[in-house]
């Protein structure tokens, strides 16, 4: 059996107020192998951390992130007293864990300027390359990540079956893909991706019963809003 990755979705969203430092640090103290997290632009140039292109679901204030300054959008509250973090804050943070950092270009709505370029500049700013993997619902945006820096791990995230995905992954130069995890339930998609030598890692699982059957499946990661419940599966398909 492989080593599946138990990757936080937004942190430990499933018990903290998701993408905010406090789920981060609970995701890490639980024992997840890596974060996923999601990336926009404010009005000031500021890469920070939100799910959505706006903060009306997540805070208690309203209105697109891009028309805020990162000093107007730390003034609201993310839940719990937490802030909307930077994305400095969180590698500041991630820097000398040696855990795996999935970072979301959320690109795929609005056409943040310059996000490939400038992720890629705070991944070598705080030497997470080799921790790191960018992905995107935008698979040109992660075409655009490979022009730049071949040597960044991109992953290719969608929803909606794909025709031989391995080869299309591979012919566009993608590490990994990241499908929504009904998607790859059988073992002849799994294996397909495998022999074009894609990873595969799968959101969002939040049922052990399903967690299971993908690692059985072989898939590399699981990201998942619950990792205390992941492990819980893990540890004990490792005690067999």
């Amino acid at each position: 059996m492989i080593r599946t990755l138990n990757i936080a979705h937004r942190g430990f969203s499933g018990m903290y107020p998701e993408n905010t430092m406090e789920a981060f640090k609970k995701a890490v103290e639980i024992g997840s192998d890596g974060i996923e997290t999601d990336l926009h632009i404010t009005k000031d140039g500021v890469i920070v951390i939100c799910h959505d292109e706006t903060i009306d679901r997540t805070t208690d204030g309203s209105g697109f992130i891009k028309d805020y300054t990162y000093r107007e959008l730390t003034e609201f509250n993310a839940g719990h007293g937490e802030k909307i973090p930077s994305l400095d804050e969180l590698m500041d943070y991630m820097k000398d864990k040696n855990l795996l950092l999935n970072l979301e270009l959320k690109n795929d709505v609005i056409p943040y300027e310059n996000l490939e370029r400038s992720t890629i500049d705070k991944i070598y700013e705080y030497g997470l390359k080799k921790n790191v993997i960018v992905s995107s619902f935008n698979h040109n945006s992660m075409q655009k990540v490979k022009k730049y820096d071949s040597s960044i791990k991109t992953g290719l995230l969608y929803g909606s079956p794909i025709h031989n995905p391995g080869e299309y992954a591979k012919r566009i130069g993608a590490d990994a893909l990241h499908p929504l995890f009904s998607l790859v339930m059988d073992k002849a998609t799994i294996n397909d991706i495998k022999r074009n030598g894609i990873l595969i890692n799968v959101y969002t699982v939040n049922e052990k019963s399903y967690m299971k059957k993908l690692i059985d499946l072989g898939v590399d990661g699981i990201i998942t809003n619950y990792p205390n419940l992941l492990k819980d599966v893990i540890e004990k398909l490792t005690d067999k």
